[in-house]
């Protein structure tokens, strides 16, 4: 499997957890009227953000990296004798 691919698709499962988790945690927010719900509901959103965060500048820096080998390979080759 290529790993462009794998990323990106970690990247948007990765989207839909921390999603789940923020709903998880204002719903939380919402039934403890008045008193704070357990540490672990409120940051439960923070490692798949953490993980959405190296995935995602992984692949702001993606096109970057392809143009740069592009350039890389079209260059003239020099032959010295």
């Amino acid at each position: 499997m290529n790993w462009n691919k794998l990323i990106r698709q970690s990247h948007r499962w990765l989207s839909i957890v921390f999603t789940a988790t923020v709903i998880a945690n204002f719903v939380a927010l919402a039934q403890a009227a008045g008193e704070m719900p357990p540490p672990w509901i409120t940051y439960s959103p923070l490692p798949p953000l953490a993980f959405m965060l190296l995935t995602g500048l992984y692949l702001f820096a993606l096109p970057y990296f392809a143009k740069r080998r592009s350039n890389v390979s079209q260059r003239p080759q020099v032959h010295r004798p």
